[in-house]
């Protein structure tokens, strides 16, 4: 068969079709989604108003990491609550190959500031003399931009397999988006080298990486034995924020990427917990569980609200 796709739409069968069910979910999701922006881009703010906590390394990393959160709730829940007012779920192959690319471009760029976050808390504990002159300006710009150039080459190799599948017919995708697996379905071809380079180029990341970074915080945990026992608190807390998220973030990834086979049953609720609700969650622990943030953001209010009643 010719390496040629017929297909110019697909159809996505969603979360649900019971129309009442998904009634429910419309609200749940929009709530959710509203909600997501919402503390994110407040973090953002926060940390941009408060020149104290945007000079250090760690609220310079969350910046991105807020916005990273963001922009992939983005990618994925505007259409799916949109759809949820339609029987007949409808994608075109260009929306569909472009929220592939983007939503693996900024899950890859995030996995690249959580490993900068970490290595930051590294520095800050193990090496706390050195930490300014080690986490200066200028290596913390240099890991961001990383973090960009990683998304984008992750990504970028994705689409570029994914577009020389040949889609010659079946164009009905059970799920709610556009996902490596579920397209792999319906290829007209024999996928199983290309479920194997999906294992090795997102599985196989999410499990070197969250391994790396499950032994840099045991080495942190373990340094913070000679610390006193308000730094090993403080500290602690920190880390327990930072292990919080990675799980949360990398758990969901290696379910459903790392794996042999393309078929997992519970595929399209982990994605929904790993795209939808982890980038609500992320902020809500930073910023709940840490006494600067609560501070500043306070600050901040108090002060908008003091210009607010001047006009």
């Amino acid at each position: 068969m010719q390496n040629q796709s017929f297909v110019t739409e697909f159809i996505l069968l969603g979360l649900s079709e019971n129309s009442e069910v998904e009634k429910i979910l419309f609200v749940a999701f929009l709530l959710i989604y509203l909600a997501t922006v919402g503390v994110n881009m407040m973090v953002v703010v926060t940390i941009i108003y408060s020149s104290a906590l945007l000079g250090c390394p760690m609220y310079f990393f969350l910046v991105f990491l807020s916005l990273l959160d963001a922009c992939t709730s983005t990618v994925v829940t505007p259409k799916m609550i949109v759809d949820f007012f339609y029987n007949r779920k409808i994608i075109s192959f260009e929306c569909c190959m472009s929220q592939l690319f983007a939503i693996h471009f900024f899950t890859g760029a995030e996995v690249i500031v959580l490993a900068a976050m970490a290595y930051d808390r590294y520095v800050a504990i193990c090496k706390p003399l050195h930490y300014s002159s080690i986490m200066n300006r200028r290596l913390c710009g240099t890991l961001v931009g990383v973090a960009w150039a990683g998304g984008f080459l992750h990504s970028i190799i994705q689409i570029i397999f994914t577009l020389k599948l040949p889609f010659c017919g079946p164009n009905v995708i059970d799920h709610y988006m556009c996902d490596l697996f579920p397209l792999l379905k319906l290829a007209c071809t024999d996928t199983h080298m290309l479920v194997f380079l999906v294992f090795a180029n997102s599985g196989s990341i999410c499990i070197i990486i969250f391994s790396l970074l499950l032994v840099s915080y045991g080495i942190i945990l373990f340094s913070l034995r000679t610390h006193s026992s308000e730094g090993r608190q403080k500290a602690l807390s920190t880390c327990g924020s930072h292990i919080t998220v990675v799980v949360l973030f990398f758990i969901p990834c290696i379910l459903v990427y790392a794996r042999p086979t393309s078929a997992f049953f519970f595929e399209k609720n982990t994605l929904i917990f790993a795209n939808v609700v982890t980038p609500l969650l992320n902020p809500m622990v930073y910023t709940f569980r840490n006494k600067e943030m609560k501070n500043a953001i306070r600050k901040m209010w108090r002060t908008f609200t003091v210009v607010s009643h001047e006009y």
